[in-house]
């Protein structure tokens, strides 16, 4: 609920970042009696749907985390074999987005464990948008558009300039295969967490802006400073991440979209 309240504080919200997204640990480590995944009281005592109304009531929209394996990466609920009720929970509590993670898989391949989710997904009616995240393993964007609306092409970033140079080279083996609705996705931004220089960190913004990825802001919202802000903000880059007929990066036809993360 602050990240949402500083999005719009900062400004970022009119530029067009739309999504909050929460991140693994915010289940119990048991499922309900019914099979269902339980949010923690103590850290959401009105559940999700109490934080989707505060987020949807600001103007933007509320994403949540799950896995495609028996556990999330944090040993919480993973969603394999329990897609139909979980996405069903999704859409009750009105989340708009689903990062879907690939820990403990159980030696399922992904072909078997991400479209179930879509067709669940789906089956619910509500509109969730459906970033898969594989870590870009069994060439994850050759098959993936047809699947989800975003897909990571790569390991998980880290907070240094190699990492990030890295990230953004693999991700560049993969233009022909985004497109309008369905993204490459090299991981979230670094921007702002301290463990890159001003200038890296401008250039990191910059060349997620070139490859037309999602821009997830990965630092505190609540606690930038001018800098971090003012990358974030730069209206010129985020032009080149939207526009269609501007430079083509690593997708076919341009349509970059806006998202933040804590």
């Amino acid at each position: 609920m602050e990240a949402a309240d500083a999005m719009v504080s900062t400004g970022l919200k009119d530029l067009g970042y739309e999504y909050v997204n929460i991140d693994d640990c915010w289940a119990l480590k048991e499922r309900s009696a019914d099979g269902k995944i339980v949010p923690d009281p103590e850290r959401f005592p009105d559940g999700i749907i109490g934080v989707a109304n505060y987020v949807h009531k600001l103007g933007l929209k509320l994403g949540i985390y799950s896995d495609a394996g028996s556990a999330t990466c944090q040993g919480q609920p993973g969603s394999l074999y329990h897609e139909e009720v979980d996405a069903a929970s999704f859409a009750e509590w009105e989340v708009d987005y689903l990062k879907y993670d690939t820990c403990h898989t159980e030696g399922v391949k992904s072909l078997d464990r991400y479209p179930p989710m879509r067709d669940a997904l789906n089956a619910t009616g509500r509109p969730i948008f459906y970033s898969i995240c594989n870590w870009g393993r069994e060439k994850a964007p050759t098959w993936a558009f047809d699947v989800g609306n975003s897909w990571r092409t790569t390991i998980d970033i880290k907070d240094f300039w190699l990492s990030m140079k890295y990230n953004f080279k693999v991700n560049a083996w993969y233009p022909e295969f985004a497109g309008p609705g369905a993204w490459n996705d090299p991981d979230m931004l670094e921007v702002g967490n301290g463990g890159m220089s001003t200038v890296e960190y401008t250039s990191h913004y910059s060349l997620w802006a070139i490859a037309k990825a999602p821009l997830i802001i990965g630092c505190d919202m609540t606690n930038m400073d001018k800098d971090t802000l003012a990358i974030l903000s730069n209206k010129e880059v985020i032009a080149v991440n939207q526009d269609p007929l501007g430079i083509q990066g690593t997708c076919r036809t341009g349509c970059g979209w806006l998202n933040s993360i804590f």
